[in-house]
């Protein structure tokens, strides 16, 4: 295994955040327009954000089953570069944001089990990337962000079209023996580099990226 593993750094909602994840060599910063999420934030203040991320760093949207209206006010406002459906985005909705709005399309899937992987061949076909994110518990009010890790023998060697970004309750602690078991070549973390739901931690997310590679010469 070798070359970095790219990193993005979600839920950011601070300007010192985005600045940390920059400097510690993050390839993706995400920021979260869902307003039942701790790290929601609104089109002015992700404006602001995106503002200060340099070129060579991808800006990721996530949003949960937006209306084009919504999406239409967002791209408009703000230096997007990447959409990410995370909610029950269909086949046909996840092409249908890519020709509209022109952008790439990551989604995620959520997985817990061998019959949530048939989903993953089928986004393959028509998203940009994947996501492979903890599907999450009955009853649960948001789509991610849960902390939880998933069965990692699930996706272990499996190869999708398109590139593919592992999450889910993954931490500086863990990261390590998540890559070597799934071979993923990205990683996508938010409150495992929190030091309180929706607050970054500097430190944690230098610590984190650090761990990642740690493993160029696996």
């Amino acid at each position: 295994m070798s070359g970095d593993i790219r990193v993005k750094i979600c839920g950011l909602t601070e300007p010192q955040s985005v600045a940390a994840a920059v400097e510690a060599g993050a390839a993706y910063v995400g920021f979260v327009f869902f307003e039942k999420s701790p790290r929601n934030v609104t089109l002015e203040k992700a404006a602001l954000l995106a503002g200060n991320v340099p070129a060579g760093v991808a800006k990721v949207a996530l949003m949960v089953d937006p209306v084009d209206s919504f999406v239409d006010q967002l791209t408009a406002r703000v230096p997007i570069d990447i959409l990410q459906l995370h909610g029950h985005e269909t086949v046909e909705r996840v092409l249908e944001v890519k020709r509209r709005f022109g952008l790439p399309v990551m989604k995620v899937v959520g997985v817990a089990d061998t019959d949530d992987l048939p989903a993953l061949d089928d986004y393959g076909q028509v998203a940009d990337q994947l996501l492979v994110d903890t599907k999450p518990p009955k009853g649960a009010d948001r789509p991610g962000g849960n902390a939880q890790s998933f069965d990692w023998s699930l996706v272990a060697g499996r190869r999708w079209p398109v590139p593919w970004m592992l999450a889910g309750g993954l931490t500086k602690d863990n990261v390590g023996r998540a890559i070597a078991r799934t071979g993923a070549r990205q990683i996508d973390v938010s409150s495992g580099v929190e030091s309180a739901p929706g607050v970054k931690d500097p430190t944690r997310i230098r610590e984190f990226i650090e761990a990642t590679r740690t493993l160029k010469q696996v």
